[in-house]
């Protein structure tokens, strides 16, 4: 039997809960950045997943190509959010002592 019982794993499970409501807060403050088109366009993304940045080389701004800025812009955001979701993903792993945990990044 669990030394401390039920109270004990409870216990345990809000520091836990209370140390991952500080990570993500922490992450929130932190950022990722991204380009695309050899740095045509750049994101920039927090650890919560929003972007707070884009920046677009005027070169790229084609009134006759808008579905390539686009594409860009999508390219940037996309991989921006991956960086993201890595970046909360490994701090998780840390905090969790790397098992996992399912509904968890």
């Amino acid at each position: 039997m669990l030394k401390g019982g039920i109270g004990n794993l409870m216990k345990q499970a809000r520091q836990i809960q209370d140390k991952m409501a500080k990570l993500q807060e922490e992450m929130a403050a932190k950022t990722v950045e991204a380009s695309a088109g050899g740095g045509m366009v750049n994101v920039i993304a927090n650890g919560a997943g929003d972007v707070v940045s884009v920046k677009i080389d005027p070169q790229v701004v084609d009134p006759d190509d808008v579905e390539m800025l686009e594409d860009l812009v999508r390219a940037a955001c996309n991989e921006a959010s991956r960086k993201g979701k890595d970046m909360m993903s490994e701090e998780m792993k840390k905090l969790t002592g790397g098992l996992p945990i399912p509904g968890l990044f």
